[in-house]
Formats: structure tokens, sequence, C-alpha cells
């Protein structure tokens, strides 16, 4: 079964709709095409960039947009060549981790926001934090949640678990490898159905680039708080908050319970926007 675009924007929307704020969607031109953009929370406030995970959307939000836009404008970007709102049109999406970064610094221009805060779940933790250190005038404060590729690689059972998918993606095997990497807890149907679909959409191949350097992080200057999450399946948690603790010793590392890696961010929502909001505090004034 191919992809069905209709019945992937109406899950797509029928999420959307579920953000308990106002929601302003903005489409931006850059050079790869048009970006969408969710945004919530006071306009004037510090400005927040959510990059959501590979095969999740910038819809997928639903459950942290209320306590981040209390003290934050979000800004969650559905990323160009991939499932989404965004469209390249006839344009060709970002091929390089260069021009990945550039899309980001056109959607940064286009949102006129200066420097931001930056969260990113997954594969987008990996996008933030290359972004982050070769932006480092961009970034005021940059959040991971169980990111990929960025400290650890991949368990091998979670490879072969996701071969399938991959190979030949269908909406089945998708929500297959869901219930596997999520230990079989309830998961919220919305959701749920927006990532099956998203599995067919017809993507870009991902824009990926190796684990940064010790080097590397050792110049990475903005604050970072790092989320593992303790059931996580796709690689090892405890690895994962161990060599992050050792290379960004600046660094707030805290291990969420009872959730795995596709559960972020909805799962445990409450725990998650906590540390969120917490970090992302205005700093008191002297």
């Amino acid at each position: 079964m191919g992809f069905d675009r209709s019945a992937f924007l109406s899950a797509y929307d029928a999420l959307l709709d579920r953000w308990p704020v106002p929601v302003d969607t903005l489409d931006l031109d850059t050079p790869w095409g048009t970006t969408r953009v969710n945004a919530a929370g006071a306009p004037d406030a510090p400005p927040l960039l959510l990059l959501h995970g590979g095969g999740a959307t910038a819809a997928g939000w639903w459950a942290n947009a209320a306590a981040l836009a209390r003290t934050a404008r979000v800004y969650a970007v559905d990323r160009i060549g991939e499932a989404g709102r965004s469209d390249p049109g006839d344009r060709t999406p970002p091929r390089t981790v260069d021009e990945l970064h550039r899309w980001l610094d056109t959607v940064l221009d286009a949102l006129g926001t200066g420097r931001v805060d930056l969260c990113g779940h997954s594969y987008g933790g990996w996008i933030a934090l290359s972004y982050a250190l070769r932006r480092p005038d961009r970034i005021s404060r940059l959040a991971l949640l169980d990111p990929t590729g960025c400290f650890t690689g991949y368990r091998p059972s979670y490879l072969l678990h996701a071969a399938p998918m991959l190979a030949r993606p269908s909406e089945r095997r998708a929500l297959a490898f869901l219930a596997w990497e999520t230990g079989g807890v309830p998961l919220d149907p919305d959701w749920t159905r927006l990532y099956g679909l998203a599995a067919t959409f017809p993507a870009a191949r991902p824009v990926t680039g190796p684990r940064p350097t010790p080097a590397a992080l050792a110049t990475l200057a903005a604050p970072c708080l790092l989320l593992p999450a303790a059931d996580s399946r796709t690689h090892d948690p405890r690895v994962l908050a161990a060599r992050a603790a050792h290379l960004l010793p600046q660094a707030r590392v805290r291990t969420l319970a009872g959730v795995s890696h596709h559960g972020l961010p909805y799962l445990r929502a409450a725990e998650l926007d906590a540390e969120l909001t917490a970090f992302l505090a205005p700093s008191p004034t002297p």
C-alpha cells in the first residue's frame, strides 16, 4: 500500500488540534522549499525551537506545548524532505550536513529570533547538537531528549527490528516496530496513527553524519540538558548517560524512568516538561 496523502494530512491535523494552546502555523520560504513551523506562546517570549525525532512530525509535541509555551515562544519545525507539512516542491531537500545547517539558518532568519534555545529528540537531538557545535552564536541553551548518534551507537537488536520497516515501509510494520520498542505499553491512538502513516511518506534520505568527537564536544558553549529514556531499546541509556556526563561535564544529565525512546516526548510528559521548564527558566535578575 502506497502513501495516502489525504489520510496523513488528516491525521497530522487531528494531532495538531490537540495542542491545548493557540497555534500559529507559519510557512517559511527557504532555498530548499517551504518549511512549516507550528508556533505557540507569547510572540515576545524567549524563542525555543523544537526538532522532532525521525519518523515523527512537529505535531507530535502536543503533550508538551502548554507547559513550554508558558514561558517561551515555541517553534516546532517540520524538517523539509521528511514526513510533515513542509514541502520542497520542485526543489531538492538538504542532502549534506552543511545544507541541513544552512536550512536551519534560513528558518531562524525567517523567524527573526536571534539566539534561540534548541531542543531535539532522537535524530532531532543529533541535528540540534551538531548545529550548536557549528553555530554557537545562534544557540543559548541546548536540550537533548534521548538523542541518537551523539554519544553512543545503536543496539544491534534495535537495528534488527527496524530493518523490515526500513526495507519495505508500511503502516503495519511501523506499528509493529513501535509496539516492540515501547514494550507494548498503551500508546496514544492519534500519535500512533500518524506515526504509522508517516512511515509510508515518500521522504528523502535522512541527512546523517558521524558522532561529534570529544574535541568538538569540548567546545560546546551552550548550557546543556540531557534526558535519556531509561527503557530505551534504541541504545543503552546507561552508556549514553555515562558518556555524556564524561564528555560534557558541565551538562545536567537526568535519566527519565519508565519511558522508552519512542515514548518520548509525550509519555511521562509531566516529568519531561518539569525538567525542560526548569532548565529553560529565565535567569533571575540580580
